[in-house]
């Protein structure tokens, strides 16, 4: 009996031993588990996904919409705006009526320039009678019958036939005719010069009249495209200069555009201009039209750079159609001209990346596990948009990445 006590007694023991190891044992799964467990909270709004989508990579040109044809309207006549047909905003035709000036004055400077021409030409065809009726004088008609006459009358007077007075009178009679030619000799060079002052007085009398009726016409200013009024910077009553006389100086009347072809020209940093080509393709974005993309392609790219503060840009023009005419002059445009483009790819936000001295990334993803709470994972990073960047291996879609 004793023997059976003491073995129940050893069989107690045993098992208070492997109560006591096993509690212990799982104090320390529990005290391992709480001390590798992370307890940092990391805030939903630094956490992102891994998303699937299209991405290209691009260079940004900002600029101001411009239309392809734009033209000052001037007058080649001075005068007084008398009448505005059309404001600003209004589509014109070719050879439409934009703007008449008072005629009034412009009527009476070509009277008076046809009463001035009239005028020279009575001159001339005085002068050229003049120089006709010279002309026929000097060549003496009457000379070699007044010869004639005076040998005839001293044959008579030596014949005994005549008196000395006829013979006489015959001499006086030759004499005058010899004067007369010799007069009408010394005046066939003096009405000669004056048909040929005559005749420049007529003509610059009919360049006058010309340039008055010139004046005339040109008082009416007709469009010289179709196109679309752009600004009007004078009213009725305002007066106008001559661009003929003044030229570039001349009184600005409207702006003309035709913005069915428009353009943005943007500025593109040098260490991107070499990726950038003739036809490239571009999106436009406005301002007015946030939530759509206008489509154009790059037409111009300057051959040389502009250095400003220490930065060197050159000047990139992106061609766009706009035959709907939503966008306007002068609206500030972004042309994001397309490097590269990879359709339906993994990529993540450029801010969950983490570059390394050599160039290597890798982003950080959530993990409980660990005591930061999150996990460095290297990944292999494609073309990048400044804000998203293509994940070629590394990730999944849907999974979880943290911004830094």
């Amino acid at each position: 009996m004793a023997r059976n006590h003491g073995n129940g007694k050893s069989r107690r023991k045993r098992w208070v031993i492997l109560a006591v190891c096993a509690v212990v044992l799982t104090a320390a799964v529990f005290l391992t588990t709480g001390l590798t467990r992370s307890h940092v909270r990391i805030e939903r709004s630094k956490i992102t996904t891994v998303e699937r989508g299209d991405l290209a990579k691009s260079v940004v040109a900002t600029g101001k919409i411009e239309p392809y044809t734009k033209v000052e309207i001037k007058s080649k006549a001075s005068g007084i705006i008398k009448t505005l047909l059309v404001n600003v905003g209004d589509p014109v035709r070719e050879g439409q009526v934009l703007i008449e000036l008072d005629k009034e004055q412009l009527e009476a400077h070509v009277r008076e320039a046809k009463a001035q021409l009239q005028g020279t030409q009575a001159n001339l065809l005085a002068a050229r009678a003049a120089y006709e009726k010279n002309r026929v004088e000097a060549e003496g008609p009457e000379v070699p019958f007044a010869e004639k006459n005076l040998r005839r009358a001293r044959e008579l007077f030596r014949d005994g036939l005549i008196p000395q007075s006829s013979v006489e009178d015959a001499e006086k009679v030759y004499e005058l005719a010899r004067n007369k030619q010799q007069t009408a000799v010394t005046n066939l060079g003096v009405t000669k010069a004056q048909i040929s002052q005559a005749e420049a007085q007529v003509a610059q009398a009919t360049a006058n009249q010309d340039r008055v009726e010139d004046d005339l016409r040109n008082s009416t200013i007709r469009a010289p495209f179709t196109g679309v009024v752009l600004s009007r910077d004078r009213e009725v009553g305002d007066a106008v200069s001559s661009i003929l006389v003044l030229g570039s100086s001349a009184t600005l009347i409207m702006n003309l555009g035709d913005i069915g072809s428009v353009y943005v020209k943007g500025k593109v940093d040098e260490s991107d201009v070499g990726k950038v080509y003739l036809d490239q393709p571009a999106r436009i974005t406005v301002e007015s039209f946030k939530e759509k993309k206008f489509f154009g392609k790059v037409t111009k790219i300057s051959p040389m750079g502009v250095e400003k503060d220490n930065v060197t840009t050159f000047e990139v023009r992106v061609s766009i159609d706009n035959r709907t005419g939503e966008l306007k002059a002068n609206m500030t445009a972004n042309a994001e001209i397309v490097l590269e483009e990879h359709k339906n790819v993994l990529m993540v936000p450029e801010a969950a990346i983490i570059y390394g001295k050599d160039r290597s990334a890798s982003v950080e993803v959530p993990d409980p596990s660990v005591r930061e709470g999150k996990r460095k994972v290297s990944i292999q990073a494609g073309i990048s948009n400044g804000a998203k960047t293509e994940v070629l291996k590394g990730l999944q879609e849907g999974q979880e990445v943290v911004l830094q």
